[in-house]
């Protein structure tokens, strides 16, 4: 994969294995073990998810979530996302609506005072501001998933070890 030239925020891929569903689960059960430290697996039905151990975490590390299908003739059809760390998305997304919310707002303010003829260069300032807000939080999150590249490429090894066929 070319996690380098990939445009959106959290990666995503499908991927066909020729390892029955059973297998990849018990290869994911017995590698937990020998990675403990470096990175920790879980696992919970159809779902694994890969993150970068304690140790070593950083607050742009990512994460590696894969979702496991049986398929009729055997093999197994993999999902994958790579994003970053739950609780660094979660505050992002919630930063997007705040300023999401102040931008309509205001627009909605700007709006009411135009119609009344009243001075709104104040609300378009803060409009303004929170367009620069939004692309200032793009590229922080663009700065951040650079960061966790080569993590990303650790995450990606040690999904072709429990994929490898």
């Amino acid at each position: 994969m070319d996690l380098d030239n990939q445009l959106p925020l959290r990666y995503r891929f499908d991927k066909v294995v020729r390892v029955p569903y059973d297998t990849l689960l018990a290869r994911c059960e017995s590698l937990k073990t020998t990675v403990e430290p470096d990175y920790k697996i879980k696992i919970s039905g159809h779902h694994i998810w890969l993150h970068i151990g304690l140790l070593s975490r950083e607050k742009h590390s990512p994460h590696l979530h894969l979702e496991l299908e049986k398929m009729e003739d055997g093999n197994t059809f993999v999902r994958g996302l790579f994003g970053p760390d739950p609780v660094l998305w979660t505050l992002f997304m919630f930063l997007h609506f705040i300023v999401a919310g102040i931008f309509i707002i205001f627009s909605m303010i700007a709006f009411s005072k135009w119609s009344l003829n009243q001075p709104f260069q104040f609300d378009l300032v803060v409009m303004f501001a929170m367009v620069n807000a939004w692309f200032l939080l793009y590229f922080i999150a663009r700065l951040n998933r650079k960061k966790g590249l080569q993590q990303a490429r650790e995450l990606e090894a040690l999904m072709e070890r429990i994929l490898e066929e």
